[in-house]
């Protein structure tokens, strides 16, 4: 499937909004409701949208911190990285692995219920010996910006 620009548009409204009414939408890009929603049913059907979920205000529930660590294996094997990503996908609290070019191996994105949730997790990881050779730690004191949607309409134009 190519898109066009109305596809790109669809796929931006909907990451802002997945609730928006097809109506809503239709008008928003342009489109008579139909076609909009045979337009967002293919765009499921071919897996450029994979799903919907709700934004969830973590703050309001209680207190968590947001560490984002670095790790450097000790080998760079396949089976290397493969142990490594089979452990840490075991972990809930990473919500983001990142492979990077630079001088570590891995970006992870942590949300845990405080920095004692988070040394327990880090020290259970080097305990079970899945190749890290080193971390650094980085405790978010604030996060000003965060974006939940992906600037499709400048990265894509048509």
């Amino acid at each position: 499937m190519k898109l066009d620009r109305i596809d790109i548009k669809i796929l931006y409204e909907l990451q802002k909004n997945g609730r928006i009414t097809n109506v809503e939408l239709a008008e928003l890009v342009n489109l008579s409701p139909s076609p909009c929603l045979m337009r967002v049913k293919k765009l499921q059907a071919e897996g450029y949208i994979e799903g919907y979920s709700a934004q969830i205000n973590v703050g309001k529930l209680g207190q968590t911190l947001t560490v984002f660590t670095e790790i450097t294996l000790k080998n760079h094997r396949q089976i290397d990285f493969a142990r490594f990503l089979a452990a840490i996908e075991k972990v809930d609290q990473v919500i983001e692995c990142h492979l990077v070019s630079g001088g570590y191996d891995y970006l992870l994105k942590f949300v845990t219920a405080g920095i004692g949730e988070y040394q327990t997790i880090m020290e259970r990881l080097t305990d079970m010996d899945v190749g890290i050779d080193k971390y650094f730690s980085f405790v978010v004191l604030k996060s000003p910006i965060v974006k939940a949607h992906m600037p499709l309409t400048s990265l894509f134009r048509f």
